[in-house]
């Protein structure tokens, strides 16, 4: 090994794997001493690289008594030439050298990054019959994919001696990421680590509870424990199950390539062995249904917010001009409109909206509707070429309610809405409600729910108005016997021909507490 820098220390036998930062281009050498007392000693040296390759070296001299000063030690590296090197590896696996010392025997163990800093974890001990300080691997340490869906992958894996000696001490821990296998537990949190995290002590690898960063999200459920760790690279996600060997991994996205490994922990001493790791594709996302929409008939769609996936309708016109309506009943809708393939209207709605649209005979319409916020969204939708025989009643400007502030008194509020130049029929709605409904019931409100769903106590009245002239088309309504210092909700219901209502966006209004 060449290089300009050098490090040098002492080092102890260890209780457990300890982790070392190893520098770019910089030698770091560790120097050890079996006790007196035997002629012979075993011992073991376990390295385990967490990123890169590295290069590591066992050397041995052969010394007296007082060479084990740090004086002497510093004359013999003076004197490469008086050690000899029992053991050489380079490479990013987990090696471990077993070899038999006298005490008169100084060693020194000789580490080298020659890619990037780096960290790795060093298991020096003289007690080789442990068996359970690293789990055990079982002969075939594959990963066997027994189940892929559009969003799962099933996996299983042949249990670890270990877990069957030693059931209350040992667990499975499974890492899922879209980059690619990790040869090492520390490797995974080094790459974790890299991207600016910070991580609970071994990936969490007990049921206790950690603080978790910002970028982290902590489940536990069924005495699973996951991790999921957000990357700029991606998703890095950790779940330790217990005992269990076979898994199914939820949540994945559909016709994606996703990296699993499997490491089988020591949960007194952090220490583990990794599986041959494995991975596997999800399935294809299947083309969403596609539902018939029938001339004149009217169907309300519900939209899941949080898969914020399409709907999709389609309509083969018998009639060279049609027309679309929507009417938007709870939520944010996107609609998007195709003929024969072609986009022909994209926007968000809001209330009621009308799509006219002229083509030829057997043109085929194919509409896509999709929630825009988090939450679920619905809408009604129709479809017709009987525009003589509209569905919903013509509409005002504006849809708002009017309180007037001054008019208010102690049991008394007026309220006013606009009209159209067509007589309809208008039934005005009234709810008492709390301070803290308020948000509530305008956030939950069903623009599309007509008064059926009142109560019957809550309904003030219905008449019918209209004005040819559409400056005029405004009408009050003073509603009377309330509750002093009391918010109500009011509600207008507009009938057109056909029956169906349109619901003015509802209006708080509190009464004056005193008069």
């Amino acid at each position: 090994m060449k290089t300009s820098k050098l490090e040098l220390a002492w080092m102890k036998l260890l209780e457990f794997p300890d982790t070392f930062s190893l520098f770019l281009i910089r030698v770091y050498r560790y120097y050890f001493v079996m006790e007196e007392g035997r002629a012979l000693t075993p011992f073991t040296v376990t390295v385990t690289p967490c990123d890169v390759p590295i290069e590591w070296s066992i050397l041995m001299h052969k010394a007296s008594a007082s060479d084990h000063d740090t004086q002497e030690v510093s004359k013999s590296q003076k004197a490469p030439g008086m050690m000899s090197t029992i053991f050489n590896y380079k490479g990013n696996s987990v090696e471990t050298y077993m070899g038999m010392s006298s005490h008169s025997a100084l060693y020194m163990l000789e580490f080298l990054s020659t890619e990037r800093d780096t960290h790795i974890t060093v298991y020096l001990t003289t007690d080789t019959t442990s068996e359970h300080l690293y789990p055990e691997l079982p002969m075939d340490p594959r990963i066997d994919v027994i189940g892929i869906g559009h969003t799962t992958v099933t996996l299983t894996w042949k249990h670890s001696p270990s877990v069957l000696q030693h059931r209350e001490n040992i667990q499975y821990c499974l890492l899922v990421n879209e980059k690619h296998n990790y040869k090492s537990l520390c490797a995974a949190e080094t790459a974790i680590r890299s991207s600016g995290m910070k991580l609970p002590p071994t990936l969490a690898l007990s049921l206790s509870p950690y603080l978790l960063e910002p970028q982290q999200v902590m489940i536990l459920s069924n005495s699973e424990l996951s991790i999921i760790n957000k990357v700029s690279s991606g998703e890095v996600r950790q779940i330790c199950m217990g005992t269990k060997n076979t898994y199914t991994v939820p949540n994945l996205s559909p016709s994606t390539q996703y990296y699993f490994d499997v490491f089988v922990v020591n949960l007194l001493t952090n220490a583990s062995a990794a599986y041959t790791g494995t991975f596997a594709r999800t399935l294809e996302e299947p083309e969403p249904k596609v539902m018939e929409l029938k001339d004149g008939k009217v169907i309300k769609v519900v939209l899941d917010g949080k898969k914020q996936k399409f709907y999709s309708l389609q309509y083969h016109a018998r009639h060279k001009k049609i027309q679309f309506t929507f009417q938007l009943c709870h939520g944010q809708v996107r609609v998007h409109i195709m003929k024969n393939g072609k986009t022909v209207a994209s926007e968000n709605i809001s209330g009621l909206r009308y799509f006219s649209l002229k083509g030829k005979l057997l043109d085929t319409y194919l509409v896509q509707l999709r929630s825009t916020e988090e939450s679920n969204s619905s809408v009604k939708v129709q479809v017709s070429s009987h525009f003589h025989k509209p569905l919903f009643p013509l509409l005002p400007e504006s849809l708002k309610i009017k309180s007037f502030s001054k008019l208010r008194t102690c049991n008394s509020v007026t309220i006013a809405w606009l009209g159209t130049q067509e007589e309809s029929k208008y039934c005005v709605y009234k709810k008492r409600i709390e301070d803290d409904q308020v948000w509530v019931e305008l956030q939950s409100a069903d623009r599309c729910s007509g008064p059926e769903s009142r109560h019957k106590s809550e309904k003030v009245l219905c008449k019918y108005f209209y004005d040819i002239n559409l400056q005029r088309a405004v009408t009050t309504e003073t509603i009377k016997g309330l509750d002093a210092g009391t918010l109500y909700l009011f509600d207008v219901y507009l009938f057109g021909p056909s029956g169906i209502p349109v619901r003015y966006h509802s209006k708080v209004v509190k009464t004056r507490k005193k008069c």
